[in-house]
């Protein structure tokens, strides 16, 4: 969400920065939820879609509704869903433009650590969301530095450069979770830890995948030639490449879902 100042306008720079990335970990997060079909599903902070997309082709939702502060993202996700009942628009996670209790499910995929207030955000979810349904949440394990964009950051700022960072990385962790789900007076929690990885084809690809938006593209800017050719070799060496030329690394996501109480 762009509660915070780093902002993802670009839905198809945002597709190869992290659309293979959130729905390799999705698809293990929809297993987590193991969610029923014709279900009113609520995804904040929906970006291009890429989690949406998902939903709407393994979970048979009666409702589908993305929000997004960004209308670039949301442009993308409206394409990528063209002729299918989801319907995207502008908001703020925060403030949500919902009446109480109008969702089976509401999440936030790889969202949290983007809102100012993620305590303010989840009991918006827990408001929106019916008694007895679902409020959850998957986030990378920057707690761990294992998210798909801490190599880049351990070199980035091995030569001085600091990359802006989210607002709230202290609400990534599994523990951090809890408390904010239990804040929001949500019940029968449950966590898990998913681990994914991703292949690049070459250097190149990884490269301008992660460099084309978001935070690390702002610190691109603002790098000498020297400089940023340092950081790549450095990178070469702590991500080596196959035979091939491919190359793979892993990242983890901490996940939480819990249940609004019968009696809110």
């Amino acid at each position: 969400m762009a509660q915070s100042q780093i902002l993802f306008d670009d839905g198809a720079a945002y597709e190869h920065l992290m659309g293979v990335w959130s729905r390799s970990a999705g698809r293990n997060f929809l297993d987590f939820l193991s969610p029923r079909p014709n279900q009113r599903w609520l995804d904040v902070g929906c970006g291009n879609g890429a989690f949406t997309d998902l939903v709407m082709h393994n979970c048979a939702p009666d409702e589908m509704h993305g929000i997004d502060p960004s209308e670039g993202q949301l442009a993308y996700a409206r394409k990528r869903l063209s002729g299918r009942r989801a319907v995207f628009q502008q908001g703020d996670a925060m403030a949500l433009p919902f009446e109480s209790d109008q969702f089976d499910i509401a999440i936030m995929a790889l969202v949290i650590h983007f809102v100012q207030d993620p305590a303010r955000a989840v009991a918006e979810m827990a408001r929106v969301v019916r008694p007895g349904g679902t409020v959850a949440s998957y986030v990378w394990a920057y707690d761990e530095s294992l998210s798909p964009l801490d190599p880049f950051d351990v070199e980035f700022a091995s030569v001085g450069v600091a990359a802006p960072k989210p607002p709230s990385l202290g609400a990534v962790s599994l523990s951090a979770l809890g408390q904010l789900w239990k804040a929001a007076g949500l019940e029968d929690l449950q966590v898990r830890t998913i681990m994914t990885e991703r292949t690049f084809a070459n250097f190149d690809e990884m490269w301008n995948s992660v460099t084309g938006t978001g935070r690390l593209k702002l610190a691109v800017a603002t790098i000498e030639p020297a400089t940023l050719a340092r950081i790549q070799a450095a990178l070469r060496a702590r991500l080596p490449a196959d035979a091939q030329g491919r190359i793979t690394y892993s990242s983890k996501a901490n996940a939480i879902k819990g249940r609004v109480p019968i009696t809110k």
